[in-house]
């Protein structure tokens, strides 16, 4: 394979990314620390509007109502919280529905539901915490007693089956929190509401990995629709001012992965300029969604050869979304603003702080690699985001700004860090049904307000799930500033301590409940090694070890004896070494030497 990225600087910044990878987590944030600061002054003014925006949010909890009350009422620190997610899981992952019946008989017995129900509690909790509680009950109990009759016989007729469905039902129903329609018509016609309020969107069409080379096309006819609707409701507001879409680039193609690069180059390049060209055709914005850590240089392969065209040249509303709990951050903040400056022109870049954590954990300890893509703290991940901020403000001439976060502290520190640049062209943003609430007091109409773009889904009841499970991992973990709010007996000192302090305190240490990948069995023994199959130098380096080894003369047998020649299997016009056969007499000999070293064996 070779380095799409021509040049020295180029190629530097290219090395650079990828020798952050999987560095030590100490070392990363000692590099980090001073840039995700602010002078006192401006650090106690964030503090302050932080303190504001916090009791504000905690006001309004006494009604709060669909995924917010649902969140602080079943955290994932709970036993049901848990359960929630497994059941999940369950529907989304688990192939034959009878390891499904048992995961939800196992999950749905234990837990108290009954618990949860009442007390002024919203609608949507009343009504998951009954379906639970009854489907507790269902599955556990098989006979009439305890349960009317007729729930009896229900259970006798639908048994866990019926269970499921109504679980599917109820994952459907909360999905429909995240979601905001499931057409990008209805989804058009709803959002008027908050863009009279002063909010601006930014659409995505909701859709996992396509698998087969039909669903990357039914996610392309999605996403070019999309674009026509879009574009048609955003008039002449043009890029900034109007609503734009995401484009997950694994929905386009069904090899997206980075051991298919060639094929991905040659069939998706053309379908991701496709829609940009749509996108630039109606004036609004198109940006290329994050995804899995391994994909991320594929990703900038794409990136580099649509900034490159000349169609696209004086279209500003091509972007990309970057992750900052990946330790590559800041020097992928680096690379896109050199890649704009080559191309003369300014990129879109929305900042994260990513939703996968729990995968890419869980992934490079299985396969065995030298340590982490992500951070494992997150005051660490709040670090590197923040220090990226002050990066992508420097090179806010070829990097328009979107800062993504429901943190009220992280929010306040972006504030501040753009007053102190002088910076006024730059963007807040949200989730759907996750983060309006944060910044319903500081967005209004007025074109002098804070902006603020909301990311909103569109999909069918069938698409949700997996956008769910992502959501509530992410937003719902019991270290999140969105379920932690919630808690009205958590000190406001705790939930808005200032990242770095945090980070400095702990000298950057990884997390010592998060096994590195090599210690992943303790003292027990060491966990296997494995290769990193996506990263460059790695392939390189196999690459050369098979050149040696076709370069090298085989010989198997010994000295003497009749020679014969050994072909590569795949191309047996290649011959890569001889062998001498074993005759009976070297098998005697052999079988003699085992029998004289079987008494050291016992």
């Amino acid at each position: 394979m070779t380095d799409l990225v021509a040049g020295g600087e180029a190629s530097s910044l290219r090395l650079a990314l990828r020798a952050l990878h999987r560095v030590p987590e100490r070392q990363c944030v000692a590099a980090l620390l001073e840039a995700a600061r602010l002078d006192a002054e401006r650090s106690a003014a964030a503090l302050k509007l932080a303190h504001q925006l916090t009791q504000s949010l905690r006001q309004r909890r006494a009604g709060a109502s669909g995924v917010d009350a649902l969140m602080h009422e079943f955290s994932l620190s709970s036993q049901e919280g848990i359960a929630l997610m497994c059941l999940a899981e369950a529907l989304l992952r688990i192939p034959d529905t009878a390891t499904a019946d048992a995961l939800i008989r196992d999950k749905l017995v234990a837990g108290d539901w009954r618990s949860h129900i009442g007390r002024g509690r919203s609608l949507l909790v009343n009504a998951a915490a009954w379906g639970l509680m009854i489907s507790g009950e269902l599955v556990s109990t098989h006979s009439e007693e305890g349960l009317a009759a007729a729930l009896g016989r229900l259970v006798a007729r639908g048994g866990e089956g019926l269970i499921r469905r109504g679980v599917d039902l109820a994952m459907r129903l909360l999905g429909q929190q995240f979601v905001l329609g499931r057409t990008i018509g209805e989804a058009l016609q709803r959002a008027r509401v908050c863009e009279e309020r002063g909010y601006r969107y930014s659409f995505d069409m909701l859709g996992e990995a396509a698998l087969t080379a039909d669903d990357a096309q039914r996610y392309l006819r999605d996403y070019e629709e999309a674009i026509e609707a879009i574009g048609q409701a955003a008039g002449a507001r043009g890029v900034r001012d109007g609503p734009g879409i995401s484009v997950k680039l694994s929905a386009l193609h069904p090899r997206y992965a980075f051991n298919q690069r060639d094929r991905v180059l040659a069939e998706l390049a053309p379908r991701i300029a496709h829609l940009c060209l749509a996108a630039r055709d109606r004036s609004i914005g198109l940006n290329i969604d994050a995804e899995e850590s391994e994909l991320l240089e594929l990703s900038l392969d794409l990136l580099e050869q649509l900034a490159a065209m000349p169609q696209l040249a004086d279209w500003p509303g091509l972007g990309f979304v970057v992750q900052g709990y990946q330790k590559r951050a800041p020097a992928v903040i680096d690379y896109l603003a050199d890649l704009a400056q080559r191309n003369g022109r300014r990129l879109m870049v929305r900042l994260v702080k990513g939703a996968y954590w729990d995968s890419e954990i869980k992934r490079a300890q299985v396969e065995g690699q030298l340590d982490f893509p992500v951070f494992t703290r997150k005051a660490h991940t709040d670090v590197c985001y923040l220090a990226c901020c002050e990066r992508v403000l420097i090179h806010s001439d070829r990097i328009y700004p979107q800062f993504a976060t429901h943190n009220a502290l992280t929010l306040a520190t972006v504030w501040q860090m753009c007053q102190r640049a002088g910076l006024t062209d730059w963007e807040f943003q949200c989730l759907h049904g996750m983060g309006e609430s944060l910044y319903d007091e500081l967005v209004r109409p007025d074109p002098q307000s804070v902006r603020c773009r909301i990311y909103a889904p569109v999909g069918s009841h069938d698409t949700l799930l997996p956008y769910l499970v992502r959501r509530l991992l992410e937003n719902g973990a019991n270290t999140s500033f969105v379920s932690q709010v919630a808690d009205p007996d958590l000190d406001l000192a705790h939930l808005l301590a200032d990242p770095a302090a945090q980070a400095q305190a702990t000298h950057g240490a990884p997390h010592p409940r998060i096994a590195r990948p090599p210690q992943l069995y303790g003292t027990t023994r060491a966990n296997s090694l494995g290769l990193d199959l996506n990263d460059e130098a790695t392939l390189a380096s196999i690459e050369t070890g098979f050149e040696g080894a076709a370069q090298r003369a085989w010989h198997a047998g010994e000295p003497s004896g009749a020679v014969a020649a050994v072909t590569n299997p795949a191309d047996r016009s290649r011959r890569i070494g001889t062998v001498v056969e074993a005759t009976t007499a070297h098998l005697e000999r052999l079988l003699a030497q085992a029998h004289q070293a079987a008494p050291q064996w016992a």
